[in-house]
């Protein structure tokens, strides 16, 4: 008996999504809630399982289709096994062509691992890097959901000289593709994910309603750096989380925001909605891009509480567990590009929020104190907000609340 998989519920307002990967091939076995595809939204990637044990069979939709709700994705043959696939019976005919060349036979292994992984399902893009380092992905250990290979874990094998494939199949790969003198010149066309669209159309609509302006200052880090030296082991021992620097940011915004709640506030239409809630968005790494959950009610949570909430957002992304709930709504977001490197930065802003906090990298700088110059760990901070909701008078005084509230960490405990 053959069951249909169809395209779950999503979310609200979220009527269809991308197929982005299949992760059963037709003949394999699947289990009882295994996932057997991976689909893309507007905002996350959602796994679709079986709800029934048996053999993977007709797959409907391929990776790249747009399905609706509800519609047919593939079928799922109940009671069979996983020795009835018929992978075995199609490679019968290429095993009589191949008879008469035993020789090459030998490396062909090595190529179908490429495309497969040796029975792993790669994405295109980390498909692309195992080709061009020439690894065997099934000397990689996968980091991501299920055990998946990352870009990330193909790029530290690379780095590490660990996971070469046989020479055999790394020789094969440039003797096809590349020219046979001078460089390179080939390129590749990859679909957007549905993400990537939609994140160019947010940035690219904010960009084009919003009067967008940004505003810049410069904290120095010192206090908050002896703060977290001396009590971090303390801090991870009790809480059982390490202490960062998002922590002390979050409610020094959160403190901000209420003495300046143009800032937390939205335009609808003809009318401004002021929040007296600080829902703060903040953006983490995923495989697929920058993903910006929400911790909710930030104003009422303790440093360890919100290190605790954007400790599980980043392991769930890494792991590609972030839900739509985990995605919805925001009221201000805070961007860390020091994390990469950036030293300076014009953050944009995440409709239909008014103000985008952008941190950045910490570094030794000359400064005047008492008269001295000195070095100090100095950090750039940029604000960029919706002009026709917030006049340059607040989003300034906005930033050195943040500012003040850094550089003297005290004030966070006497709400000053």
């Amino acid at each position: 008996m053959a069951t249909e998989v169809k395209v779950p519920t999503l979310g609200e307002s979220v009527t269809e999504a991308t197929v982005g990967q299949w992760l059963k091939k037709p003949g394999e076995a699947v289990k009882v809630d295994e996932p057997i595809v991976s689909l893309e939204t507007d905002k996350v990637a959602v796994d679709v399982p079986s709800t029934v044990a048996g053999v993977m069979g007709d797959i409907i939709a391929k990776e790249g289709d747009t399905v609706e709700v509800g519609a047919l994705l593939a079928y799922v043959n109940e009671g069979g096994s996983a020795a009835a696939a018929p992978a075995p019976a199609a490679a019968a005919p290429a095993a009589k062509a191949e008879a008469a060349a035993p020789a090459p036979a030998a490396s062909a292994p090595a190529a179908s691992d490429d495309e497969d992984g040796g029975n792993l399902t790669l994405s295109p893009a980390v498909r692309r890097l195992v080709l061009e380092h020439g690894l065997d992905p099934s000397k990689i250990k996968g980091t991501g959901k299920d055990g998946r290979l990352t870009k990330d874990d193909v790029t530290a094998a690379a780095a590490a000289g660990t996971a070469k494939a046989a020479a055999g199949a790394v020789a094969a790969a440039p003797a096809a593709d590349a020219p046979a003198a001078g460089p390179s010149r080939k390129q590749e066309r990859v679909k957007m994910t549905r993400l990537r669209q939609t994140v160019a159309k947010r940035l690219k609509e904010a960009q084009n309603t919003a009067a967008l302006l940004t505003t810049y200052n410069d904290v120095d880090m010192t206090n908050i750096i002896e703060a977290r030296a001396k009590y971090k082991d303390l801090f991870e021992k009790k809480h059982g989380v390490r202490l960062g620097f998002m922590g002390f940011f979050t409610k020094a915004v959160c403190m901000a925001l209420r003495d300046i709640p143009g800032v937390n506030a939205q335009i609808e239409g003809d009318e401004i909605v002021y929040n007296d809630f600080c829902d703060i968005s903040v953006a983490v790494s995923a495989p697929t891009g920058l993903v910006v959950p929400v911790i909710r009610n930030a104003e009422a949570l303790s440093v360890a509480d919100i290190e605790k909430t954007i400790g599980g957002f980043g392991k769930k992304a890494k792991e590609g567990k972030l839900t739509m709930e985990d995605m919805k709504g925001g009221t201000f977001t805070i961007s860390n590009g020091g994390v990469f490197g950036s030293l300076l930065s014009s953050p944009i802003i995440n409709p239909p929020q008014s103000a985008v906090l952008g941190l950045h990298r910490i570094e030794e700088r000359p400064v005047v104190r008492n008269g001295q110059i000195v070095a100090r760990p100095m950090m750039y901070l940029a604000l960029s907000y919706d002009h026709r909701m917030v006049d340059g008078r607040e989003a300034v005084t906005f930033l050195v609340a943040v500012k003040n509230a850094i550089e003297d960490p005290t004030r966070l405990l006497i709400d000053l």
